[in-house]
């Protein structure tokens, strides 16, 4: 793991770099090992494009719910076929018509308690922590940005990851979304507005992916 003093330096290193120069130094840190992940959410054809100009077979990992829109799997295999990415597809145990077989198909939300957890767990958490640990990426590069939720915006471009022992690198951190937009048209990348996380409650809350192992939950994404 990195210490304290290592990531405040490669942070001030890297707040005046483009995306591109911080996923070229996240892949020269990893040694190999670096990995992007995502969910193709709005965007994340933006990220994987910046990726794929560092290192064009980085590996991916798509952690995919099985509860997702034929929009974004159309969505998700235009980018894979598009960016010619190296794709390692993590899905739950549990399918989608499983889960509904056994609970009915009305979505747990946070206030139904342990219901939410165990689906939060089996249909998300579980599967990307088995992705991680089979990967076992050195870096992990993220589509977090300052601008999505109040827990993002306290973060930085570079953290360790206690999760998943990893170092954290997120080289749009400071992209807005007009930055993302100019991005997607400049390359020409698709995007998709049909995403559907089913571990979301509101448009504030981390899923658990990008918290701390005591820290509450607070909005959504990888």
């Amino acid at each position: 793991m990195a210490t304290p003093e290592q990531i405040e330096k490669w942070n001030e290193e890297l707040r005046g770099k483009s995306p591109y120069a911080i996923a070229k130094w996240a892949v020269a840190y990893g040694e190999g090992t670096t990995l992007v992940s995502t969910n193709f959410r709005p965007y994340e054809a933006v990220i994987l494009h910046i990726c794929t100009q560092a290192q064009p077979d980085m590996k991916v990992l798509w952690m995919d719910s099985g509860w997702n829109r034929p929009a974004t799997y159309r969505h998700a295999h235009e980018v894979i076929e598009k960016l010619k990415l190296n794709v390692e597809i993590y899905a739950p145990k549990i399918t989608m018509a499983h889960w509904n077989a056994l609970h009915g198909e009305k979505i747990p939300v946070p206030d139904d308690g342990d219901s939410f957890k165990q689906f939060s767990y089996e249909t998300k958490l579980e599967p990307f922590q088995r992705g991680m640990k089979e990967l076992a990426p050195r870096v992990w590069i993220t589509g977090l940005r300052r601008v999505q939720n109040p827990n993002r915006a306290s973060l930085d471009i570079v953290a360790d990851d206690p999760n998943f022992n990893t170092l954290k690198v997120n080289p749009a951190f400071n992209m807005t979304d007009s930055d993302m937009e100019a991005y997607l048209k400049d390359h020409n990348l698709p995007n998709e507005w049909d995403y559907f996380d089913p571990v979301k409650a509101d448009e504030k809350r981390e899923c658990g992916l990008h918290v701390s192992p005591s820290a509450p939950a607070t909005g959504s994404g990888l």
